[in-house]
C-alpha cells in the first residue's frame, strides 16, 4: 500500500547502530523502542532534527480525561518539545505525534475518532512554534491509524496492522544494541502501587501504632528527633543487609521478584522505616546508597516500602518513591527514574526533592555531581 508519508527518519540506537524508518508503519512500530516501554493512555511527542529527520527528544504524558483541558495540554507539550531541542542541537525541525490508548476489544476506531480533536490541537500547537508535524498516529492493540492521511480509504476502518512483535528492522537493531522493551507503562507503575488486601489492613494497623509511638519524637525541636534519625538509619541498614543476603531475583523486572521482596519486610518494620524517612535529614542519608552493589539492593527496598504505603498513608510513599527514582537515575535507568519520580509527584506534587530530580532527569543532566556530594557527606560523617 502506498502511503502519504515516506520521508526518512533516522534513529541512532548506539554510535554504530542506526535504523532508517520509512512511513507510518515503521514509526508506529518504533515507539516502544524509542521509549523503552509500551505506552498506554499516553500522548507522545518525538522531535525530529535535520534533513533526514534524526530522532531527538521524546515527551510523554497521560491523555487528560477532560477534553476541555486538551488545548492547554497541547500548548504545554509543544512548548516542552521546543525547549527539549537544546541538548539535541537546537529547536526540532519537525515532530511526530502519537496517541496511544488500549480501549475495549474492537473499539480502536471509536477511540481513534474520539481523540481526533486532540491530535489536531497538538498539530496546531506544534505548528504555531514552527515545528511541523510530519505524522500523527493513533496506536492501539497492535494496530495504528494516521490522522494525516489525505484519503478516505488509506487509514480508515479497522486501521493497519503493526509488524509482528520482534520481526521488524527496528526490533532486530534494538536486540543487537542490547535495548529491550520493559512491558507497558501500567506494568511498570504497578510495581510501585500500594498492596491490596489482606496485606493493606495489617499495614494500616502497623502504621497507626508506629505513628503513635514515633511522631511525637519526630516533631521539629523535639529533643529525641536526632535519636529517631539514628534509629531510622540503623533499621534501613539492617533491612538492606537482609535484602542483600536473600536470593536475588532472577529477573529484577518480574512481578515475582517484587513478591519475594515484599516477604522480606514485616508490617511493623515497613511502617517504622517509612515514617522515619519522612524526616528530610534521614531521607537524605538514605539517598547515599546510590551506586554499586548497594544501589541494586536499596532500589528493591525503596520499591517495597512504596508498596506498603496504603490507604490514608499513601502520601507517605513520596519519600521511598523519590529514593527509588534517585537510585534509578544514578545507575542509568532513566525510565525507572521517571516512572518512580512521576508517581511521587502524582501523590505529593510539592515534594521538592522529587521535583528537582524529575527536572534534572528530564533535562538529561549528569547525576555525578550529586553523587559526589553524597559521597563527601558520607565520608564526613564516617570520619
Amino acid at each position: 500500500m502506498t502511503h502519504h508519508t515516506d520521508s526518512l527518519r533516522e534513529v541512532t540506537l548506539t554510535a554504530d547502530n542506526r535504523v532508517t524508518l520509512r512511513g507510518p508503519a515503521d514509526l508506529a512500530d518504533a515507539l516502544p523502542y524509542l521509549l523503552g516501554f509500551h505506552p498506554d493512555d499516553s500522548i507522545v511527542l518525538v522531535a525530529l532534527h535535520g534533513r533526514h529527520g534524526r530522532v531527538g527528544g521524546r515527551i510523554r504524558t497521560g491523555i487528560p480525561g477532560d477534553p476541555e483541558s486538551w488545548a492547554e495540554t497541547a500548548e504545554q507539550l509543544a512548548g516542552c518539545l521546543a525547549d527539549s531541542g537544546a541538548k539535541h542541537g537546537g529547536k526540532p525541525d519537525a515532530a511526530v505525534v502519537y496517541l496511544c490508548q488500549e480501549p475495549a476489544a474492537g473499539a480502536g476506531r471509536e477511540a481513534m475518532e474520539r481523540l481526533r480533536p486532540l491530535a489536531q490541537l497538538l498539530r496546531t500547537a506544534c505548528g504555531a512554534l514552527d515545528i511541523p508535524v510530519y505524522e500523527a498516529l493513533f496506536v492501539s492493540d497492535d494496530r495504528y491509524w494516521s490522522y494525516c492521511c489525505p484519503g478516505t480509504g488509506c487509514c480508515s476502518g479497522e486501521g493497519s496492522e503493526l509488524p509482528r512483535r520482534g520481526s521488524s528492522p527496528m526490533a532486530a537493531a534494538a536486540a543487537y544494541a542490547g535495548i529491550r522493551v520493559r512491558g507497558s507503562l501500567k506494568e511498570l507503575e504497578r510495581r510501585l502501587t500500594p498492596l491490596g488486601q489482606p496485606h493493606a489492613a495489617r499495614q494500616v494497623r502497623a502504621f497507626d501504632a508506629a505513628a503513635e509511638a514515633l511522631l511525637p519524637r519526630m516533631l521539629d525541636g523535639a529533643p529525641d528527633s536526632p535519636t529517631v534519625r539514628g534509629e531510622t538509619a540503623e533499621l534501613a541498614e539492617r533491612l538492606l543487609s537482609r535484602f542483600r543476603r536473600a536470593v536475588a531475583p532472577g529477573d529484577p523486572d518480574d512481578a515475582s521478584a517484587d513478591a519475594q521482596d515484599d516477604a522480606l519486610l514485616t508490617s511493623e518494620e515497613a511502617a517504622r522505616l517509612v515514617l522515619g524517612l519522612q524526616d528530610r535529614l534521614a531521607r537524605d542519608r538514605a539517598a547515599e546508597w546510590m551506586e554499586g552493589a548497594e544501589a541494586d539492593v536499596a532500589l528493591r527496598l525503596w520499591r517495597a516500602l512504596a508498596r506498603r504505603c496504603v490507604a490514608a498513608y499513601e502520601t507517605h510513599a513520596a519519600a521511598p518513591l523519590t529514593l527509588a527514582g534517585w537510585v534509578s537515575w544514578s545507575i542509568g535507568d532513566e525510565l525507572g527514574a521517571r516512572v518512580a519520580l512521576g508517581r511521587a509527584l502524582e501523590i505529593e506534587p510539592e515534594y521538592v526533592f522529587a521535583r528537582l530530580l524529575h527536572q534534572a532527569c528530564n533535562e538529561g543532566l549528569d547525576p555525578e555531581p550529586l553523587r559526589r556530594c553524597m559521597r563527601q557527606q558520607r565520608a564526613a560523617r564516617e570520619h
